[in-house]
C-alpha cells in the first residue's frame, strides 16, 4: 500500500507534544502538514487516538472529507465526535501519573470522493475510512502528565 509522510512543525515523530497542544495548555490542535498522497487519492481522513488510555484506545480527533489537494487540515472539513463527547480536537490529557501516552496522528488516503457520515464517532469514522483506504501516513507524539 503506498505511503506518504505526515509531519508537524510542533514536534518530531516519536517526540514530545508541546503542552500548548494538550489539556495543560491551550488545547489547540498542532499544525500538521503532509506530502503528496498516492495518485489515486480522492479524499483524506485524519484520525488521532491514544492506544495507551486506561479504558482502551481513546479517540481524540477525526476529520474527514479533506480534499486530496489539501496539504493541511482545513477548518471547513467535517469533524467526528471524539471520546470526550464533543466534535473537534480533544487535546491529549492522560491521567496524572499514568506514564507516557502515545498519540497516533493517522492520515488515510481514500479512493472515495467523500464519506457520507452523520456525526460519526472517531472509531466509526476510522472503520468507514478503512473500507476506502489506499495509503496512509502516521505521526506519533508522546505526552505524560506527572
Amino acid at each position: 500500500m503506498p505511503n506518504f509522510t505526515l509531519t508537524s512543525s510542533a514536534f518530531a515523530d516519536g517526540g514530545a507534544i508541546p503542552a500548548q497542544y494538550t489539556c495543560d495548555g491551550a488545547g489547540q490542535p498542532p499544525p500538521l502538514q503532509w506530502s503528496v498522497p498516492p495518485a489515486a487519492t480522492r479524499s483524506l481522513a485524519l484520525i488521532v487516538d491514544d492506544p495507551d488510555a486506561p479504558s482502551g484506545t481513546f479517540g481524540h480527533w477525526g476529520v474527514y472529507n479533506i480534499p486530496a489537494s489539501a496539504r493541511s487540515v482545513l477548518a471547513s472539513a467535517p469533524e467526528a465526535i471524539n471520546d470526550f463527547g464533543t466534535s473537534g480536537y480533544g487535546a491529549p490529557c492522560p491521567p496524572k501519573g499514568h506514564g507516557r501516552h502515545h498519540y497516533r496522528f493517522k492520515l488515510l488516503a481514500l479512493d472515495a470522493d467523500r464519506l457520507d457520515l452523520s456525526n460519526p464517532k472517531v472509531a466509526e469514522l476510522e472503520a468507514a475510512a478503512g473500507r476506502y483506504m489506499i495509503g496512509s501516513a502516521q505521526l506519533t507524539g508522546i505526552y505524560e502528565r506527572k
